[in-house]
């Protein structure tokens, strides 16, 4: 097939480079502009851009796909299909219909459940045990489409955001090129969703990583996995704000009395604080201001007077 090819971040990449692996033709990339990145805030070319320029496929990165210009020239292409991974772009219902056989979006979770911007984190704070790839035929919703296949993983107790979206980057490469296959094959039936069984994953706000310790051990230790790498958690030591990078629920229970916060102790290189209903959790990676991100152990080794016993963090 004639393949459009639409997608911006490294998750799209992943796709972008299965595609490429196929007997497909690529005819042209879509990705979003390029944007400052960096220190310097150097414009920086996306990772699907940067693919698809080592690849020799010609690259399109308009503002908005909605001027009728834009449109046309997108027509021209005469594509079979075009295939959409993490774009960030509204299609308008005049792109969506004009290759042969319409857009496909690889979506990071087992539609109906976490449509949106940020399904892998969502699934990851709501304490979901299992996620997926759901390879979609694109209509005018959000992610409301027919279902054309899925596959599915665990979430690991132990998993952040970062984890499982490395997983679901080469599981939905490999989820694309055998919806493709199948296509052609014409062996897949679409399948509508149940609307009734959806949620919505809404975009990140950086200040979703403020961590209340009134909230149950598992739960802080959801946010910790959930938000990490970005926008990542924080809370306030001293009036500065201390950036909480992984944790671990402890099963030492203490009065619920004691204010969440508290530093129980700083035993076994850990800093162990009081949660909601009696519950701890340890701290096991952590970044104070103006340093790097260390172990408790280190952390504790050259400033063990910031954590002394009592200290109630989020104050």
């Amino acid at each position: 097939m004639r393949i459009i090819f639409a997608g911006t971040p490294d998750f799209a990449a992943s796709s972008l480079s299965a595609l490429l692996d196929t007997d497909h033709e690529i005819i042209a990339v879509y990705t979003q502009p390029d944007r400052p990145a960096g220190r310097g805030r150097k414009l920086t070319a996306s990772p699907v851009k940067q693919l698809a320029l080592d690849n020799n496929i010609p690259v399109y990165q308009p503002a908005s796909l909605k001027d009728h210009a834009e449109q046309q020239i997108l027509a021209d292409l005469n594509a079979d299909l075009m295939v959409v991974v993490a774009y960030g772009l509204l299609l308008p219902k005049a792109v969506l219909d004009t290759p042969k056989r319409g857009c496909i979006n690889v979506h990071g979770s087992l539609l109906p459940r976490w449509r949106g911007a940020a399904p892998i984190h969502r699934a990851v704070l709501a304490g979901d045990t299992e996620t997926g790839i759901t390879i979609m035929q694109m209509d005018v919703g959000l992610d409301t489409g027919d279902m054309l296949y899925e596959v599915s993983c665990p979430i690991n107790e132990t998993d952040t955001s970062g984890d499982l979206h490395d997983r679901l980057a080469k599981l939905g490469a490999g989820a694309l090129t055998d919806t493709l296959t199948l296509l052609e094959q014409g062996a897949i039936t679409p399948q509508p969703q149940d609307d009734s069984q959806a949620c919505y994953a809404h975009k990140l706000e950086k200040q979703e990583g403020l961590i209340d310790w009134s909230q149950t051990a598992q739960n802080v230790d959801r946010q910790v996995r959930g938000l990490f790498p970005w926008p990542g958690c924080f809370t306030t030591l001293n009036g500065d704000n201390l950036r909480i990078h992984a944790t671990t629920p402890s099963e030492q229970t203490i009065d619920p009395q004691l204010p969440p916060g508290t530093i129980v102790n700083t035993d076994n290189g850990v800093i162990l604080v009081a949660c909601g209903a009696g519950t701890t959790i340890a701290i096991t990676r952590l970044q104070i201001p103006g340093g790097k991100a260390l172990s408790s152990k280190d952390v504790l080794n050259s400033r063990r007077s910031l954590f002394a016993d009592g200290t109630i963090l989020g104050q």
